[in-house]
């Protein structure tokens, strides 16, 4: 469903956060939310470790839990 967002729907969409938030507060809003879009981001992004130490600490989780 939120695939078939047209035209008219984004614009009844927009009118509706300017009348719950102002138009005043929309660019703190607007940064408040890029700013947690980065952060999340970059917590999903896998880090840099090599593959061999993510790998064994993983095994030694199921071992410990199967025990």
């Amino acid at each position: 469903m939120s695939g078939n967002l047209g035209g008219w729907t984004g614009l009844i969409v927009l009118v509706v956060v300017l009348l719950l938030f102002g138009a005043p507060k929309l660019p703190a809003l607007a940064k408040s939310l890029g700013q947690s879009l980065k952060i999340f981001k970059s917590e999903v992004r896998p880090t840099d470790t090599p593959d061999g130490a993510e790998g064994a600490s993983g095994s030694e989780d199921q071992d410990s839990s199967t025990r």
